[in-house]
């Protein structure tokens, strides 16, 4: 399975994305072959909302909870 990144374009009346020659010949993939896509838009403001803040700080344990 392979992530690649690619740009949303109109093609006609639709949207469309194109797969680069690379990973069509490594998945070996031809015209009517079926692929399952992934939306994963990327919205640094959801991030933050969903898993707190993306910048992050250094994890710091307390060993308070650690039996010696």
């Amino acid at each position: 399975m392979d992530m690649i990144e690619v740009k949303v374009r109109k093609v006609g009346t639709s949207l469309g994305v194109l797969i680069p020659q690379e990973n069509v010949t490594k998945n070996k993939l031809k015209e009517g072959s079926k692929v399952k896509i992934v939306v994963i838009k990327k919205n640094l403001k959801l991030i933050e909302e969903i898993f707190g803040s993306a910048k992050g700080k250094p994890f710091k344990r307390e060993h308070l909870d650690r039996v010696i």
